[in-house]
């Protein structure tokens, strides 16, 4: 069974699965790398310092 392209539909390399070529993988990686993607969740504004120790989290 044949699986399609997520971005263009067309049907999918092995190489590349689940895309069909290099160029929608890059397209796929750039949006990810842009934040086009998101992981849905509570925002927290304390992220960058919760692995900070006590006295640097200030």
């Amino acid at each position: 069974m044949s699986q399609i392209c997520p971005l263009c539909k067309k049907p999918t390399v092995v190489e590349f699965r689940p895309f069909c070529s290099k160029r929608c993988a890059d397209i796929d990686l750039a949006r990810w790398f842009r934040g086009d993607y998101r992981i849905e969740g509570e925002e927290d504004g304390d992220e960058d310092k919760k692995d900070l120790p006590e006295e640097e989290a200030g």
